[in-house]
């Protein structure tokens, strides 16, 4: 089963939530007039003190939500409104995005959304030609793909020997290099997408051509800047509207992994 974070803020949240209220409302009210009473009372003693505090205890379930709580629902809000980490598992937007990147995704820049059911509450902008954005895949919405925006509404597209024609004009390409060096099946190109420029690598091995495909209001169309690598909108079709998680805009850390240390030394703007 897959594990859903986002599932399991909310319950925590609404769990501690709960507590916490439940507490100020009834049962810290309680504990006060236990303590009045107490206190009352026409005989006193030495152990009146420990008496007092025993009564003015809280449950180890107040004091976890108490704790928790405030903590828990900022979380929620930064995390499902303002921005979320996510880290690169494959190579499929190489050289943009490399494995182990952490990167860093705004969650308004096109709308804002109700954490789980990823309605869209507010809007904001739509997504540009361009972007690297981040999407429940729409063959498994439990899983977040990352990929460039190609196609927007509207658009008429085709991949022909490996030039992408966007409403029957090509992307222009540049030759960059032949990377990386003793390897040379790829080579490293520039590529402008509307008034973004970024790289983007090509196998010099023939490959799959795709016909032109008309974008569907309320969907886009994605590819990886690994075109050759890449498991994108040319195999499984258009990304929903209601799939848009947010648009990544920083890397803020680069970890390999367990036996290496995190570097910080590729800190970037995403292009």
């Amino acid at each position: 089963m897959d594990f859903d974070f986002a599932l399991v803020l909310v319950i925590a949240v609404a769990v501690t939530g709960v507590g916490y209220v439940a507490d100020a409302l009834f049962f810290a009210k309680k504990r006060q007039r236990a303590v009045s009473a107490f206190l009352n009372q026409p005989q006193r003693s030495a152990m009146d003190v420990e008496v007092i505090n025993q009564l003015e205890k809280e449950p180890l379930w107040v004091e976890y939500s108490r704790s928790f709580f405030p903590v828990l629902f900022l979380v929620l809000i930064v995390r499902s409104f303002v921005v979320e980490p996510f880290q690169i598992p494959s190579g499929s937007m190489l050289p943009t995005l490399k494995i182990g990147d952490f990167i860093l995704v705004n969650k308004f820049s096109y709308g804002l959304r109700l954490p789980v059911s990823n309605n869209l509450v507010v809007e904001i902008d739509d997504p540009e030609r361009g972007d690297v954005m981040v999407f429940r895949y729409p063959k498994d919405d439990k899983v977040n793909y990352i990929k460039r925006v190609i196609g927007l509404p509207g658009d008429r597209l085709r991949y022909e020997n490996k030039v992408l024609y966007i409403n029957g004009e090509p992307a222009a390409q540049t030759f960059v290099a032949a990377l990386p060096a003793g390897n040379p099946n790829r080579k490293l190109l520039r590529e402008s997408l509307s008034d973004v420029e970024h790289e983007i690598y090509n196998s010099l091995q023939p490959g799959q051509n795709m016909r032109e495909v008309v974008v569907p209001e309320g969907h886009y169309f994605v590819m990886g800047d690994n075109r050759d690598h890449s498991n994108d909108s040319r195999y499984w079709g258009f990304v929903p509207e209601s799939h848009i998680v947010g648009k990544a805009f920083a890397v803020w850390m680069h970890w390999e992994g367990w036996s290496s240390l995190p570097s910080f030394s590729s800190v970037r703007v995403i292009q």
